[in-house]
């Protein structure tokens, strides 16, 4: 087949975070498929068309592609930040899987780009400078009960977490609740950051202790970040704090 996919992820935000390889790609594509916002985002090219979806439609938007990809088209399917860290490259394999048998013969690239919990992490200092996970408090595509279980899981075993699509409108309950459990499972003192709009305009962070974590702080843009029971916190004059994570576990750390 002649045609050709690209899964973009397109960074945090800001132009500079986009990186290179990026760049390049959403310069090759006829046709960018995204949800609106990230769209926006990707610089106007003469000749290209875009094709934009709400931001619930990921496998139908997967779907669209590959068929313009099998009719020889080159496209470019954008996520925000990585494609792969709760992006559209799942949707895409998910698609293919279940979807034509000829899609299995296009050219699929998957262009890495940079997630926002590396980004909040650059700005905060190194607070996933040990073992950390990934976790998304939205229930649209799996039972709130696997959601504290997995919550619950990582908090026993000590890791950092980067909390994703902390609420929203549809669901704004759940970070509350996620908050509450793991109140009892780590210190009080445990460090939390919500940072909203990373590396745009209107950015903001803030880091509070868990035992005063004000879930009503966080909307669809913040990326939470709770740190583990040894996550350390350097306090500077007239300056944002630095979070950072001891590279030191268990017997190391003695």
């Amino acid at each position: 087949m002649s045609g050709r996919l690209f899964v973009i992820g397109l960074g945090p935000g800001a132009a500079e975070m986009q990186t290179p390889q990026a760049t390049q790609a959403l310069a090759l594509a006829s046709d960018l498929l995204g949800y609106g916002p990230y769209l926006a985002r990707a610089p106007q090219q003469a000749g290209q068309i875009r094709h934009a979806s709400d931001n619930r439609e990921e496998l139908a938007r997967a779907r669209h592609g590959l068929c313009l990809a099998a009719s020889g088209k080159t496209v470019a399917l954008l996520s925000g930040g990585d494609a792969g860290v709760f992006g559209m490259a799942a949707a895409v394999f998910e698609a293919i899987e279940h979807g034509e048998p000829a899609w299995r013969a296009l050219e699929v690239e998957v262009v890495p780009g940079v997630s926002a919990m590396f980004a909040v992490a650059a700005r905060l200092g190194a607070p996933l400078g040990h073992d950390f996970c990934a976790i998304s408090l939205s229930d649209n595509l799996k039972p709130w009960a696997l959601v504290r279980q997995r919550l619950t899981a990582a908090a026993r075993a000590g890791f950092v977490m980067a909390l994703y699509n902390p609420l929203s409108r549809a669901r704004p309950w759940q970070l509350g609740d996620a908050f509450a459990l793991l109140r009892g499972l780590l210190p009080g003192d445990t460090q939390v950051a919500f940072a909203t709009a990373v590396s745009r305009a209107d950015e903001r962070i803030d880091i509070m202790d868990l035992a005063v974590a004000d879930p009503a702080r966080a909307d669809m843009r913040t990326l939470v970040l709770v740190g583990s029971a040894a996550t350390r916190r350097i306090d500077r004059p007239g300056q944002p704090p630095w979070l950072y994570t001891p590279r030191q576990a268990g017997e190391s750390a003695a």
